[in-house]
């Protein structure tokens, strides 16, 4: 869909900032949602999504202001930290959710590096804008998310052949029964696949991808930070939890911040 809508209303792959949005879309896209889907099964949606978008709202912040030199005000500063909060405070996993130490460990760190790569592949769309608007040129949001997600797809490719090259060599079965074995998951997961990828890499990329455009990435990603409350009742749903009082007053909080983010300016 990306591409239908990059060849048939943009630039396609053309452009001064093609480089930049790939790369971007290599670590940002390739390798920090590459570490998400490791600590999803880790520590559950609640808690990994808590984690990575407390964290990478400040890395691109930081990351924008060491590189590009942006700096935000003291009241910008002042509603992220209350979003972040708000998000803090609702999606703070119930007592009843526990994890092994070991999947506790493994999964922090896939969060951290997906926090800080996700921060970094945003900070470089921001500098591929500068480029843009450099060179006289214009790319709209659907059209750069395109030339991100080109960069990701690469880095999903080569690690998804890295994994069906193991599901072959570790089961005793003939090839063919190993990749039965693999198609028959797929008939099974590919609706979900299919719905995660047009609401996160092809919406949701877009949007995010036009903003970068013309706020700094401290803002918006903090403001995209308030995106896990919609776990609260898919969470309900899929694993069973359900929403507690500091899960809804922690949105109230968030939502709160947002506003002040907007009056703001």
């Amino acid at each position: 869909m990306l591409g239908i809508w990059a060849f048939g209303f943009g630039s396609g792959l053309e452009g001064e900032a093609f480089p930049t949005f790939f790369a971007s879309g290599v670590v940002g896209i390739g390798l920090g949602d590459m570490a998400l889907f490791q600590a999803l099964p880790l520590l559950g949606s609640r808690l990994s999504l808590l984690l990575i978008n407390c964290l990478t709202a400040p890395f691109g912040a930081l990351l924008e202001w060491l590189w590009l030199g942006t700096s935000l005000r003291p009241i910008q500063i002042l509603c992220g930290l209350v979003i972040l909060a708000g998000i803090a405070w609702a999606l703070l996993p119930s007592e009843y959710v526990h994890r092994s130490r070991r999947d506790l460990f493994s999964g922090t760190g896939f969060c951290l590096f997906s926090a800080l790569a996700g921060a970094a592949g945003a900070v470089l769309s921001r500098k591929a804008y500068a480029l843009v608007h450099a060179a006289g040129q214009r790319i709209d949001g659907g059209n750069a998310a395109f030339q991100r997600v080109v960069g990701g797809l690469l880095i999903a490719g080569l690690f998804l052949l890295l994994v069906k090259r193991c599901a072959l060599q570790q089961t005793n079965r003939p090839g063919g029964s190993a990749t039965q074995l693999i198609s028959g998951k797929w008939r099974i997961i590919w609706p979900w696949v299919l719905l995660n990828g047009l609401a996160g890499q092809t919406l949701g990329v877009s949007f995010m991808q036009r903003a970068l455009e013309t706020t700094p990435t401290g803002i918006v990603l903090a403001i995209i930070a308030t995106t896990p409350l919609v776990v609260i009742p898919l969470a309900m749903v899929f694993e069973h939890e359900r929403p507690t009082l500091h899960s809804l007053t922690g949105g109230i909080i968030a939502v709160g911040g947002v506003i002040g983010l907007i009056v703001s300016r």
